[in-house]
């Protein structure tokens, strides 16, 4: 059995670069997916179940934002235009990028990730300056929204697990997480290229849109992608859940903060589940969700805002990850220095 885990594990982490699995990556995390469930056997009508029914919310709010995107494009551009030519616009992208990190917490990673995608869609950048937004943003939504038990999966997890109250998290990994939103924010803001004048004053004309419309069944089919997508991984973390419990549960914490980087395939909140317990200190649940939250940012299968802005604006597994997993290799050093010096 954890042979198979361990050859599945090695395929989602290499194929997905490949242009075949590339072009199709849902299905094939769907196939993995199914093969890990079946390799661990923990196949059952209750997973089933809990396959079927947990993508439906984040599917929903794709799907309804994409809807609305579509019936108000023109004033949300305006709007949008009308900020960024308002300030300096390394300022606008370094506040865009901050903000949408901090009230993440409060809007829920699934909405924090369609607004960024409806920004950087407004924007039009060049292909560069949009994968560096989309991966810096969605690093800072990954952190933020782990803030309260409302942001994302995993804090829902831990919380209720622990019970805690609403602010454990704030208490617990705040001052970590804030200064690296803020500095996530500031990276964007001198890694995006500012957009010349003449083409930030397209806005001006009413009769002229800035993004292209999208067709009734691009949002659709886009919708049932990431249907497809959270499922795959609702199956590939509880495949992988006995080689988690095998292999994980009883390493050193620091140990495990760089396996924790496993969540830039796996689902983080899984991963959470199996390794919190009520019984570990405060700073060891601390140094194990940082390594959750910062690696889950590395490759676009690690996190929700990932997935949705990927998929939208047709970022592929390389172009994310030449970007992503440096980015994210240099943070979890950092944090580790951070953890060792002041932790």
């Amino acid at each position: 059995m954890i042979i198979g885990l361990t050859i599945i594990l090695l395929l989602v982490l290499v194929l997905p670069f490949t242009k075949p699995v590339e072009k199709n990556l849902e299905i094939f995390l769907f196939i993995m997916g199914l093969l890990s469930v079946f390799v661990s056997q923990v196949w059952d009508m209750d997973l089933l179940k809990e396959a079927l029914v947990h993508p439906i919310n984040i599917t929903l709010a794709v799907l309804i934002a994409g809807l609305l995107f579509r019936w108000f494009q023109t004033p949300v551009e305006k709007g949008i235009l009308g900020v960024s030519r308002a300030m300096p616009y390394r300022l606008f992208i370094a506040l865009f990028v901050i903000i949408l990190g901090l009230i993440s917490s409060v809007i829920t990673a699934i909405v924090a990730a369609i607004i960024l995608v409806a920004i950087i869609s407004v924007l039009q950048l060049d292909r560069k300056s949009e994968i560096r937004l989309v991966v810096l943003a969605s690093f800072a939504i990954g952190l933020g929204a782990a803030l309260t038990p409302i942001g994302e999966p995993l804090s829902t997890i831990v919380v209720s697990k622990l019970n805690e109250d609403f602010f454990y998290l704030v208490r617990l990994i705040g001052a970590y997480v804030v200064p690296g939103v803020i500095i996530f924010g500031l990276l964007a803001a001198f890694a995006v290229k500012p957009k010349k004048m003449s083409d930030l004053v397209k806005g001006d004309n009413e009769n002229e849109t800035v993004a292209q419309t999208e067709s009734y069944g691009e949002i659709i089919f886009r919708s049932l992608k990431i249907y497809l997508f959270v499922m795959a991984l609702t199956f590939l973390g509880a495949g992988f859940q006995p080689f988690i419990e095998k292999f994980l549960l009883h390493l050193d914490p620091l140990i495990l903060y760089w396996i924790n980087m496993l969540s830039a395939v796996l689902d983080n909140a899984t991963l959470a589940a199996a390794e919190v317990s009520p019984a570990m200190h405060g700073e060891t649940i601390r140094d194990l969700l940082l390594g959750l939250l910062i690696s889950g940012g590395m490759l676009i299968p690690g996190n929700i805002p990932n997935i949705i802005a990927a998929g939208k604006l047709k970022i592929t597994s390389m172009e994310y990850a030449k970007f992503a997993f440096p980015i994210g290799l240099i943070f979890m050093f950092i944090g580790f220095v951070v953890i060792i010096l002041f932790g």
